[in-house]
């Protein structure tokens, strides 16, 4: 049996989160389930507190259809401590560890010019990132 997983990030501003996310692993934005033709039309079926928006949620997938669809919703309450699961962004794993080493540095260059910050590298590994908002996550290679 295959088993299918959503992961979800809670956060204050649900569309900054969701450009960044859209950025660092390539996904788009999920379309509404059927019959629906907008998030607006599905979200008006539900009884949402006065206030909510189709802004205070995204819900992204993998174009390829591979990777575990990412909801982000906005919340009131602030990140107030260290994740206790984070997001694994790899790059290919082929090559010598020095090549791996410059995709693993390349990358986290170009996510921290989207808006991620870069927390700490262990050399030849892999480097710990913040996401806007916070949210630790690391740049890797895959296995080869």
């Amino acid at each position: 049996m295959a088993v299918h997983i959503d992961l979800t990030l809670d956060c204050a501003d649900a569309q900054l989160l969701a450009a960044f996310w859209k950025t660092a692993l390539g996904y788009i934005d999920e379309p509404p389930p059927a019959p629906f033709t907008t998030r607006e039309e599905w979200l008006a079926q539900f009884d949402l507190p006065e206030g909510d928006t189709e802004h205070g949620g995204a819900w992204l997938c993998d174009p390829a259809g591979v990777g575990p669809r990412l909801s982000i919703l906005t919340v009131s309450e602030p990140k107030t401590a260290k994740n206790r699961l984070h997001i694994d962004v790899r790059v290919p794993g082929h090559g010598s560890p020095d090549e791996r080493w410059a995709r693993i540095k390349a990358e986290s260059e170009r996510l921290a010019g989207a808006g991620g910050r870069i927390l700490e590298e262990f050399g030849g590994h892999h480097v710990v990132m913040a996401d806007p908002e916070g949210n630790e996550f690391c740049v890797a290679s895959a296995k080869s």
